[in-house]
Formats: C-alpha cells, sequence, structure tokens
C-alpha cells in the first residue's frame, strides 16, 4: 500500500474534510496548502497527483493523537520520521484511537480477515525480539477497510 492509499483511507474511515485536515497539520506545525492536500488524496492514475512521503504521513498520525488524545503533559510535538512502516502506523493507530486488541481482531473480521491476538501481538512487539513480525500490506488494508465498516457503516 502506498501512503496516500493509507491516508486516503484513514481519511474517509475517520470522516475527515479538508479543513479539518488542515488545521491537523497545523498543529504539528505543517503548513500544507489546499493544493497539496487534494494532489496527495488522488489516485496514482489521476492527474495532479502527488506521492505522499513518510514524514508527512507520520505527521498526519502524529497530528491525529494530538486530536484525539492531546499531548502528554511536558511534551513537545513529536518529531516527524521518515522511518515509517505499517507495524509503526499500527502503533500510532492504535494509541491515537485508543484501540485494543478486541477492537483490532473484531475490525479485521469486519473485512473478513482472521487474526488471533498472538499474531496480532506480534506486530507491536520491539523488531529486535524474536516473535516480532513485520505487518503487511494485506493485514493493513483489511483493518483499513474493516475500520471504515465498523465506523461509517457499508456503504
Amino acid at each position: 500500500m502506498t501512503n496516500n492509499d493509507i491516508l486516503r483511507r484513514l481519511r474517509y474511515a475517520l470522516n475527515i474534510h479538508d479543513s479539518k485536515m488542515i488545521r491537523m497539520f497545523a498543529r504539528v506545525h505543517r503548513e500544507i496548502e489546499p493544493e497539496l492536500l487534494v494532489a496527495i488524496m488522488k489516485k496514482e492514475d489521476e492527474q495532479d497527483y502527488r506521492p505522499c512521503d513518510n514524514r508527512t504521513l507520520c505527521q498526519f498520525l502524529d497530528a491525529l493523537i494530538i486530536e484525539k488524545r492531546g499531548l502528554k503533559p511536558g511534551a513537545g510535538i513529536p518529531q516527524p520520521s521518515n522511518d515509517l512502516n505499517n507495524n509503526l502506523i499500527l502503533k500510532k493507530l492504535r494509541i491515537a484511537l485508543q484501540l485494543k486488541e478486541e477492537d483490532f481482531i473484531e475490525m479485521l473480521a469486519l473485512a473478513d480477515f482472521r487474526l488471533t491476538k498472538t499474531e496480532l501481538s506480534a506486530f507491536f512487539r520491539n523488531p529486535e525480539q524474536k516473535n516480532y513480525r513485520y505487518c503487511g500490506d494485506q493485514v493493513m488494508r483489511n483493518l483499513l477497510k474493516g475500520m471504515s465498516l465498523k465506523l461509517r457503516g457499508k456503504s
């Protein structure tokens, strides 16, 4: 999955409009022009498409955490990472939306994808740990589909 796909699907599932996204990016000190926002929301084959880099997606996820949970007392705005992967995206979504294991499993089940608690917990482990497992695009795609179904219903 591309960062654009992830951002687009999250935006749909969470029902976030352009003006709110621009305000969210501002919370992490990222000024984003409306034209750029429209361009990164487009699909690859559409005119004026612009790829969404790791830094931009990371800033959106950090802004989502701040929007939903607020900043930790005494903490500053997190520095965006260029080393973004599906496991880190899952962690940030878990924090922002206060998701528990059961929530992840329920959303995946809504997308007809089965995952055990053990398999899920492997995604949240330290990469140095022997039971760590990389979260592939199939899991991410199904999670975002299930999230949309849970939050927005069937369309």
